[in-house]
Order: C-alpha cells, then structure tokens, then sequence
C-alpha cells in the first residue's frame, strides 16, 4: 500500500480518507490530542500540528513527509472573503512543515478566488500567479495541484439546512464524492502541476435547491444568467463523470 498525507483533518478530510484507506495508509495533522486519539482508533496515523497566523521558529519539517506518495492540502489560506488576515506567516509555517517534499501534492484552494461577477468562469480567467493563495506554494512547489472548490455539500450539509438569502442567484456546489473521486483519479494518474475547477455541471438556482431537497415544487422561471463556474477543462482532461452532477440532488 502506499502512504497518502492529509494536512488538516477535517470534514473533507476524513471524506477523502475514508474513500482511499483500503489502497493507502493514512497520515494526518490534527489540532487537538483529542482528534488525534479518534484518528488512531480508526488505524489514521495522527500528527498533532497547527499553523498559526504568527511565524512559528520551532516549526520542524514533518518527519514522516519522506515517505509520503502523495500530501493533501486541506487548511484555508486565503482568510475569510473581505477580512484582512495576514497570512504570509501561517504559510511560511506550512512551508516549513512540508521541507524538501518531492512527492505529488494537492492545495484545496476555493472557487471565491474568481471575480463576483455574472459571467462563466474557467481557470485561464484567474491565474495561479494573480492568486496570492495559491501562487505562495507553486513558487516552492511547482508540482502542486490547485483544487478550486465549490461550495462543499453533501451528507447534512445540504442548502435546505441553512438560513440562505438571495434565493436566485445560481449556485455553484460540490458534492463532497466527486472531490473524492477527482483526487483518486489524479492519484492513480499521478497529476501534477494542474489547475481544476471542482464544481458540479449544473447550476440551479438556490429557491430550485431548496425545494428539491424538501420535496417541494418549484414554480419560478429557470435563471439563465448569473455567476458560474464551468468544470470543462477536468471533464475533458480527465474524462471526469460526476455522480452528482445537479445540487438539487446531492440529498439522495
């Protein structure tokens, strides 16, 4: 079995682990003693790391990084939408985690890094060096691939479970197993240096979601405009098919 990394254990995380535990040992950072007890108790070997938004000097490179095949990514740095955050530090920490990796990697990067405007976006209208999140790692680590996420979905998270507004704009969703199946493909085909936009086809709008998701009928006009991102380059380049290619039905 080969030995896969996950920095930053989290919702997606243990998604990604659970899908590839029986091909790959599992490596994982974690915060908390506590976490890392779960991710033990589940044969997970567990790290305890963190990266704070201060220049850690006592940040060592992960010992077992040598012998990973490949890391995921999973920690935000690129702050929360408008907040100013200093994030140079907390990505010189991760950084120095990583040390001389040589290995394939993978930065769970976000769909927010393209412009809020009503137009179709594909990844050649943000380039990775314009995008101070992700241009950071590639200068060290040029083999890098840059997931862009949807808006992540899929178990009991679903639209009809959240207080939303502005019910038609169109949604750009993901649900968690095609992020899944994206990453063992790019695993087994042993990617590098690529840029995806992970983002279901299909794009209702939110009112079409929630009432698809409450078993409800939806009367309003379908919206032909707005906002989107196009997965074509990974439906193409991989011969990608979701299992999930309308959010109206990531609940089933």
């Amino acid at each position: 079995m080969k030995n896969l990394g996950i920095i930053g254990f989290g919702w997606l995380g243990n998604h990604i682990a659970e899908r590839l535990s029986n091909r790959y040992h599992i490596f994982a950072t974690t915060t908390t003693p506590s976490k890392a007890e779960d991710l033990s108790s589940k044969g997970y070997h567990a790290t305890l790391a963190s990266f704070p938004n201060e220049l850690d000097s006592e940040m060592k490179p992960w010992e077992v990084a040598k012998d990973l095949d490949a890391i995921i990514i999973s920690v935000p740095f690129s702050g929360l939408r408008g907040a100013q955050i200093p994030m140079n530090d907390k990505r010189q920490n991760l950084l120095n985690f990583l040390g001389d990796y040589k290995g394939q990697l993978f930065l769970m990067s976000s769909t927010g890094v393209y412009l809020q405007t009503e137009k179709e976006f594909a990844e050649h209208d943000q380039l990775t060096q314009e995008v101070e999140s992700e241009n950071f790692i590639l200068e060290k680590f040029p083999q890098t691939n840059i997931l862009r996420l949807a808006g992540l979905m899929g178990d009991q998270r679903l639209l009809k479970n959240y207080n939303i507004s502005n019910l038609d704009l169109l949604v750009n969703h993901i649900h968690y197993a095609d992020i899944c199946s994206v990453v063992e493909k790019m695993l087994e085909n042993q990617s590098q240096s690529k840029v995806y936009n992970i983002v279901a086809p299909i794009h209702p709008n939110k009112e079409e979601v929630i009432n698809a998701q409450k078993d409800l009928p939806y009367n309003g006009e379908r919206a032909t405009t707005g906002r989107t991102i196009s997965p074509a380059k990974l439906i193409q380049e991989l011969d990608f098919e979701f299992q999930y290619p309308d959010p109206r039905y990531f609940h089933l």
